[in-house]
């Protein structure tokens, strides 16, 4: 396919709809709430970070979806395998959260019920503070946290939903570069030299969807590697989210596929996967070791993810013919059916 790389100016018209979709390496275009011209709480922000490495990793979110907000803290370890999260939700923040309208500027600060989120920006790089009282079982959890880019591209998407005036902006950053500690109860956790990613979104979703994604950062054989893939909702004819990271350079790719294997006619999402792309420029193989699976339901509001980590072999064929190798990196890869 055809993708279309987008121009820099605004997102957004006078009256709200999409000048432009398509994909870039950098945020070319300029968001601004106030252009949002959809009636209802339709908008939903979030930033996004998860880093870790082969025993164990966290993610942290600051959701604002206008009807409600969420904060949610997960710790994985990779060896049990086990997860535990903490996740606090309240209702109708309408923007109170002030989330930044770009990923270059502008902090996340969040105190409410016992939590503190603070994402800042110190030039280049990225400090997480995050305190939790009562993370698990009476335990308190504290991360400090500076994620430092090594790269000087991201993935870049405007996706367009067929209802007017409805869009998902984008940014993954990968291959950022942690230093600094997790602390659970009295165990400190090293995230030195760890890698991870930022999943920045703003947009205005429509209330049925489901999306796929995967991420992987980190160095194979003293070399940087790290992709996002991605498909499942909106329009996506004029772009895919789909891009390698490989030292210093940057590649794109058409459409990908996800395939969950089917037991007893449902995903078995701890059974091996496979991702590809009909042409075998992208051809992995997907080992699960812990699915996080969530399924919430309350009153108009439903979503069942399967968010499932575990470890990727295979390559990525360069324009060039190139092969681009990878064994055993441990990443994620997620289904998620939100009604929302």
């Amino acid at each position: 396919m055809e993708q279309k790389r987008l121009t820099k100016g605004p997102l957004l018209d006078a009256k709200g709809h999409l000048i432009e979709a398509g994909y870039a390496t950098s945020l070319v275009k300029d968001y601004y709430r106030d252009m949002v011209k959809v009636r209802g709480m339709r908008i939903k922000e979030w930033d996004y970070y998860y880093l870790g490495n082969d025993q164990y990793g966290i993610a942290f979110t600051v959701a604002d979806n206008s009807y409600m907000w969420l904060t949610s803290t997960t710790f994985f370890d990779f060896n049990q395998p086990k997860e535990t999260s903490s996740t606090k939700m309240g209702w109708f923040p309408n923007g109170k959260l002030h989330l930044p309208r770009t990923s270059q500027k502008g902090d996340v600060v969040f105190k409410r019920k016992k939590q503190s989120y603070a994402y800042t920006l110190n030039g280049n790089k990225r400090n997480l503070s995050i305190s939790i009282q009562d993370f698990t079982k009476g335990v308190n959890l504290q991360a400090e946290i500076q994620l430092e880019p090594t790269i000087k591209d991201s993935m870049v998407i405007v996706t367009p939903f067929e209802k007017k005036k409805h869009f998902y902006y984008n940014q993954k950053i990968n291959l950022l570069k942690a230093k600094g500690f997790v602390k659970i109860g009295e165990t400190t956790y090293d995230f030195n030299n760890t890698y991870g990613v930022l999943d920045w979104g703003r947009g205005v979703w429509t209330y049925k969807n489901t999306w796929y994604w995967s991420s992987l950062s980190g160095v194979y054989q003293n070399k940087k590697i790290g992709f996002n893939l991605g498909y499942g909702f909106g329009d996506p004819s004029q772009a895919t989210e789909n891009m390698l990271f490989y030292g210093d350079e940057t590649f794109k790719f058409d459409d990908v596929t996800f395939h969950i294997p089917m037991k007893d006619q449902r995903e078995d999402f701890l059974a091996p996967w496979i991702i590809c792309d009909e042409k075998k420029n992208i051809n992995l193989s997907f080992t699960p070791i812990l699915d996080r699976h969530s399924h919430s339901n309350v009153l108009i509001i439903k979503s069942i993810q399967h968010q499932v980590f575990g470890r990727f072999t295979g390559t990525f064929r360069l324009p060039n013919g190139k092969l681009i190798e990878l064994k055993d990196m441990m990443g994620f890869a997620e289904k998620v059916v939100n009604h929302w």
